[in-house]
């Protein structure tokens, strides 16, 4: 058994059991996570984060496997943090399409971690990002964020991702105006995959419409990144290496261009403001106390008070 004190130490010196206790600890939000992700942090900003996102049945966690397959052949080192959905019932991860991984299992070069999404909007787990961290600092090249498939809400994806691949299929309905609705914002590199199936040229046409449209409407200049358009079978790896030849391109893309460490602050910003939010909740609902935050949802609810002037009150009184 390793000591929570020394769990740094053997995971950045790439002790497999200490980096997965680490990464339990810091998903539990134990008492020692923050002193560990706070020793850890100077180690971090090396790896290059690909978000993988879509709707659910477009084959994500398949084209995750290939796409780590390709990289281990290439000698990238490969963490994959996936985001599965909670079961309602015991809060776990349903994991069920990481049986797929399983060909990855027993290569040192890759770790896998499974995350239940425990309700966090947006498809991705509230200690995603500090996952992410640990694997970024214990040494690996790339890291594959795959997060649930819940549709528009996965634009949140973009603030934990350097590249965001988002992935479309035929036949699951009308997904390019799921794409205009915002995963047009975020989409790098787009991604058709069972290119096999009818339909799948009629996609990719239908979204490089909605891109020429966004792109014009954004009046992006000659520089700037035009997110590509590739075809893939998962199943078989058709077209994979080009998605990782694409995703290499957006890396030094970003690096050239300066935008690498303009989303690496946009980043920054975003976690310290949630954090700060979460932590100023959590210190107003100590003080206020659980007896008399029930007064207060029953006041409410019983239309004695609305809630803006009981958050008034509250915050008056601390």
């Amino acid at each position: 058994m390793i000591a929570d004190s020394n769990l740094v130490t053997e995971a950045l010196a790439g002790n497999r059991y200490a980096l997965a206790r680490l990464i339990s600890l810091v998903e539990d939000d134990g008492t020692n996570a923050r002193g560990a992700l706070a020793s850890l942090y100077p180690h971090t900003g090396q790896a290059h984060i690909v978000g993988v996102t879509g709707a659910p049945g477009t084959g994500k966690s398949t084209l995750v496997n290939q796409l780590a397959r390709s990289l281990r052949d290439q000698g990238t080192t490969v963490g994959i943090v996936a985001v599965d959905p909670s079961s309602p019932f015991t809060g776990g991860a349903l994991l069920g399409d990481r049986v797929r991984m399983r060909d990855l299992a027993g290569d040192e070069g890759v770790f896998i971690r499974s995350m239940a999404s425990r309700g966090s909007l947006g498809g991705l787990a509230r200690a995603t990002g500090d996952v992410t961290k640990v694997l970024d600092a214990a040494g690996f090249d790339v890291v594959l964020v795959e997060t649930v498939g819940a549709g528009q809400s996965e634009v949140e994806i973009a603030r934990t991702a350097h590249t965001t691949i988002v992935i479309e299929a035929p036949g699951l309905g009308d997904e390019v105006q799921a794409l205009k609705a915002g995963l047009m914002e975020i989409a790098d590199v787009l991604v058709v995959n069972k290119a096999d199936r009818p339909g799948a040229a009629n996609t990719a046409r239908a979204l490089e419409m909605v891109i020429h449209r966004h792109h014009d409407r954004r009046g992006n200049g000659y520089d700037a990144w035009r997110p590509p358009i590739l075809q893939t079978i998962a199943l078989d790896g058709t077209g994979v290496p080009e998605v990782l030849d694409v995703v290499a391109q957006h890396r030094e893309y970003l690096e050239k261009s300066g935008a690498w460490a303009e989303r690496e602050r946009e980043r920054a910003e975003t976690e310290l403001l949630n954090v700060l939010q979460q932590e100023l909740l959590n210190r107003v609902l100590a003080r206020v106390g659980e007896e008399q935050g029930r007064t207060w949802v029953e006041r409410i609810a019983a239309r004695e008070v609305d809630v803006y002037t009981a958050v008034e009150t509250i915050l008056g009184r601390q």
